[in-house]
C-alpha cells in the first residue's frame, strides 16, 4: 500500500522531499514466512526531527534495525546522502555500479543496505542508541564519552605506539576528546556526575548519556530508539530541549521512534506512521494527528467509522490529543472534517 505525505493546507514543498538525508525505498524484512515491514518507503529530511510511529508490533525497531545494518533487508535501497539536494544521477549510479558509497570531498552518497554495521556508523555518519540502556556501566561517565571516539583516538596514536610514547599528536586529539566529551556533558546536564560510574546515574540521566555518547561520533544523522521511555514529564521537556538543540545548533537530523505522544508532536517537523508492517500514514504532524487511520490503528479499531463512538473518542483525547479528536467531530453538515477516508 503507497501512502503519499500529506502537509497542512497551504504548506511548501517539505525539506524531507526536497532534500532528504536517508531515503528509506520500498523496504521489505521478512523472517521466515513472517513479513515485519513490507514495501515501506519514506524520506527523512536534512536538518529535520522526523518521528516513525505506530502501534507495538508495528514493525519501527525493525525498520531502524535495517537502517543501521544489524539487519539487511529483504529487499529495498536505503540510501544515506552527505551534502544537499536528493543526488538522483549519483544515486542511479552507484546502484548501478554495485558498490557501497561514493563520496568527493564533503558531498557523498550511501547504500546503507550493502554496508555492513561498522561502516554505516563510521563513514555514513549514522548513529543510535538503542530501546534498551546500553552503557559500560563500571566505566564513568566521561570514559563513556571517551570510548565514543576510540576511532580518531587510534588512528591518532599510530595504532598504539603513538599513545605509549606519548608523541605531541595523540596528546592533541586526547585533549580534543575530552573537550568534546566535556561539552555533551554540558549540554546534557551531567558535567558534576563526570567521574561517577554510569551504573550509578538514576535513569532519566542514562538516557541523556546514551545520547551524548552518540553525538561524540558526529553523526549526520542521529536515530533514536524510544528516547523517552520511562522519562517523567520533567524528564521528558528536557530531552525535547535537548533534541531541538541538536538539530538546531549541529545541523544533525534526527529520526526517533517513540510512543509518548507529548514528545512527537511537539519536536517533530515530519511524523512516518506504521501499522502491521505498513506504512499508513506519513506527514507533517498536523495532518497526521487528525487522520482517521492513524488514530484507528492506535486504538484498535477495525473500522475507521468506529472512532465516532463517544467512548472510543475519550480514548483518542488520551492517545493522541484533543485537536485528533475536534478535527473528527461532525460539522453542521453531518461531516467529519477529518482528512479523507
Amino acid at each position: 500500500m503507497t501512502t503519499e505525505p500529506k502537509l497542512s493546507a497551504g504548506a511548501a514543498t517539505p525539506r524531507w522531499q526536497a532534500d532528504p538525508i536517508l531515503s528509506v525505498e520500498r523496504l521489505t524484512m521478512r523472517f521466515g514466512g513472517l513479513v515485519a515491514v513490507g514495501d515501506v518507503s519514506f524520506d527523512v529530511g536534512r536538518g529535520d526531527i522526523t518521528a516513525l510511529i505506530g502501534p507495538n508490533g508495528a514493525g519501527k525497531t525493525t525498520v531502524f534495525n535495517c537502517v543501521t545494518g544489524f539487519y539487511k533487508p529483504t529487499e529495498g535501497r536505503i540510501v544515506m546522502r552527505h551534502g544537499a539536494g536528493r543526488q538522483d544521477e549519483t544515486v542511479r549510479q552507484l546502484t548501478d555500479s554495485g558498490l557501497r558509497w561514493k563520496k568527493e570531498g564533503d558531498s557523498g552518497v550511501f547504500l546503507l543496505e550493502r554496508m555492513p554495521d561498522y561502516e554505516i556508523a563510521s563513514k555514513a555518519r549514522v548513529a543510535r542508541t538503542f530501546q534498551n540502556i546500553r552503557l559500560f556501566g563500571g566505566m564513568t561517565v566521561l570514559e563513556n564519552l571517551l570510548v565514543a571516539q576510540h576511532n580518531p583516538l587510534v588512528v591518532a596514536s599510530g595504532f598504539t605506539f603513538g599513545g605509549i610514547l606519548g608523541l605531541p599528536s595523540y596528546r592533541k586529539s586526547e585533549r580534543e576528546a575530552i573537550d568534546k566529551a566535556v561539552y555533551w556533558l554540558e549540554r546534557t546536564q551531567l558535567v558534576d556526575r563526570a567521574d561517577d560510574p554510569a551504573a550509578d546515574l538514576p535513569y532519566g540521566a542514562q538516557r541523556r548519556l546514551e545520547i551524548a555518547r552518540a553525538m561524540c561520533t558526529d553523526p549526520h544523522l542521529l536515530c533514536l530508539d524510544e528516547p523517552a521511555a520511562g522519562l517523567n514529564p520533567r524528564e521528558s521537556a528536557d530531552l525535547n530541549a535537548l533534541l531541538k538543540f541538536i538539530r538546531d545548533e549541529h545541523k544533525t537530523s534526527v529520526l526517533l521512534i517513540e510512543h509518548d505522544m507529548g514528545v512527537v508532536m511537539e519536536i517533530s517537523d515530519h511524523i512516518i506512521v506504521l501499522d502491521y508492517g505498513v506504512k499508513i500514514s506519513d506527514g507533517d504532524a498536523e495532518s497526521v494527528k487528525t487522520d482517521p487511520k492513524v488514530i484507528a490503528a492506535y486504538l484498535g479499531v477495525e473500522e475507521e467509522e468506529d472512532i465516532d463512538v463517544p467512548e472510543v473518542l475519550e480514548d483518542v483525547v488520551e492517545t493522541i490529543g484533543e485537536v485528533a479528536v475536534g478535527s473528527l467531530q461532525p460539522d453542521a453538515k453531518g461531516e467529519n472534517r477529518g482528512g479523507d477516508k
